[in-house]
């Protein structure tokens, strides 16, 4: 059977972009590769990621300026194969959106200025969890194969990998940072604790309780009053 795609390059980029997922990377320059990609793989005229942010979809990245009209139309209308891919979890593919005023009156119009025929749009979707949509564009009136658009399935699986994968490293970097934190904390007050013991002749128990009463008298944290007493010689 014939390939409706570049399949050989298909398969490469899957094999860099699984390798990036193991590696530190901005989101924004991988979905920016994805897209670029996705326009060689498939022979588009372009392609566009659309996410859920704040509550509505916005543009975030395409290639080229017609490319970036046409998703700044449909986030300017909330309308369009992105608004339709995410609210409904399917893919939908357009021979020629030109003459389907019927589906998106102003998208259809844009389409027609941007001398844009063919288009479709890909759900990002993890689970029940919808990140947004990838959209692909064509010149010419095209009618769409299904390992064409399987193919485009699985570049929005993987940019919905990027951003769900960056989503928990950023967790885990906080946490981590949290934890570090804590540990700080615990080990100069351990060094406050010591040394107002043995400057006041009490337990360390007792000194934990002097350093935290000073620390609310003056409405401190207890660190910074630990702080102070280990690094500037501050005495309670």
């Amino acid at each position: 059977m014939v390939m409706a795609y570049r399949h050989r390059e298909f398969v490469a980029a899957l094999s860099k972009f699984a390798q990036r997922l193991l590696t530190p990377y901005e989101v924004d320059a991988a979905l920016d590769a994805v897209v670029r990609k996705v326009t060689t793989v498939l022979e588009l005229s372009g392609a566009g990621v659309t996410l859920h942010i704040d509550g509505r979809l916005r543009f975030v990245t395409a290639a080229g300026e017609q490319i970036e009209a046409m998703e700044r139309c449909q986030e300017r209308f909330a309308a369009g194969p992105c608004a339709h891919a995410f609210a409904h979890g399917e893919t939908i593919a357009v021979s020629d959106v030109r003459r389907r005023d019927d589906l998106w009156p102003e998208f259809a119009a844009e389409a027609r200025r941007r001398e844009i025929a063919a288009v479709a749009g890909v759900p990002m979707q993890l689970g029940e969890v919808k990140v947004g949509a990838l959209d692909l564009y064509c010149r010419e009136p095209r009618e769409w194969a299904d390992d064409e658009l399987a193919a485009a399935q699985v570049f929005a699986d993987m940019a919905t990998g990027y951003i769900v994968n960056s989503d928990k490293l950023r967790q885990q970097e906080q946490l981590s940072a949290q934890l570090q934190t804590a540990l700080d904390t615990r080990i100069v007050v351990e060094q406050a604790k010591g040394i107002t013991a043995q400057a006041r002749g009490v337990t360390p128990a007792a000194a934990f309780e002097l350093i935290r009463a000073y620390a609310r008298r003056h409405q401190a944290p207890v660190r910074a009053v630990a702080q102070a007493i280990v690094d500037v010689g501050l005495r309670i």
